[in-house]
């Protein structure tokens, strides 16, 4: 088997976390080895029910019609020389990444923006204020495609000619929310659609905390505009940070619960931004901030 076909496979097989996949394309990597999974397994030091769970699907035929499914899919390898470097060297990077768009995006300086679902009148006026200066600098927005401050980034990023890269938690022929059907097609046409999950794979729960690391391990720098407490936004803010990326936050109203998350970033450490020049500071010699 070559690798290309290993690393698919090893994605698509039923009963298998991001850590046990990652930890296993570790050992056929160093070992050269994609045939002998006993040897693999014992490499990469897998738990027995993980064990159970390869070796029981492996070779189905459900997992033969999945790879066949999704080997028609546009996808991005972490053996590809365009897989983003930044996003190779983070904790548990996807082995695979299916898209639809513009793979080329994924060369330019990229900014995270994520917030609050449930965001207010000032985030979105924040938005307003900071996207179109951060634009013109060809930063291009990396976001999860949420409702609120996640969606209104991308669509404004858009509106001023910007560059976006979007990463769901589905498959690439699912829309989730449904009420973003619109906005994830012109960003399949006009940006970079991204997931790690093959077709057919409906927005389970989990899949939004570990679709998160992606966003956290694209960026540069990441910046919240309003959070609650426990949100989140600051999951992937905090995934950042373990990333050793820069993190950002918007200071806002003291009596506003989506700010309590943004101030307590800052009271934590993070930059607090109350203009375009601030972000451009983050990316240091890239751009010049008084520009």
């Amino acid at each position: 088997m070559q690798p290309r076909d290993f690393i698919l496979r090893l994605s698509l097989c039923p009963g298998l976390g991001p850590v046990s996949r990652y930890r296993l394309w570790q050992a056929a990597e160093q070992t050269y080895c994609f045939d002998n999974l006993e040897l693999l397994v014992a490499q990469a030091a897998m738990t027995p029910k993980v064990k159970e769970n390869l070796f029981k699907n492996w070779p189905s035929p459900y997992l033969d019609r999945l790879v066949q499914q999704n080997s028609r899919v546009s996808c991005l390898t972490i053996l590809d020389s365009d897989y983003p470097s930044l996003l190779r060297e983070s904790y548990c990077p996807p082995l695979v990444l299916y898209y639809q768009g513009h793979r080329e995006l994924l060369t330019m300086p990229t900014l995270a923006i994520v917030g609050a679902r449930q965001a207010t009148n000032y985030g979105y006026a924040v938005l307003e204020k900071l996207i179109p200066g951060l634009t013109s600098h060809r930063l291009a927005i990396v976001s999860g495609l949420a409702k609120g401050i996640d969606a209104r980034s991308h669509q404004i990023a858009l509106n001023t000619g910007g560059k976006v890269i979007a990463v769901i938690g589905t498959g690439l022929d699912q829309v989730y929310p449904r009420n973003n059907g619109n906005l994830q097609r012109t960003v399949a046409s006009q940006g970079l659609l991204l997931t790690e999950y093959p077709l057919n794979t409906p927005p389970l729960p989990n899949h939004f905390p570990t679709r998160n690391r992606i966003i956290a391990g694209l960026c540069q720098t990441c910046l919240v505009v309003e959070a609650r407490q426990k949100s989140g936004s600051l999951i992937t803010a905090n995934l950042a940070l373990q990333e050793n990326r820069n993190v950002c936050a918007v200071p806002g109203p003291i009596t506003s619960p989506t700010s309590l998350g943004t101030n307590e970033l800052i009271a934590e450490g993070a930059v607090p931004i109350t203009g375009v020049k601030d972000i451009l500071a983050e990316f240091e010699q890239q751009f010049d901030p008084e520009a």
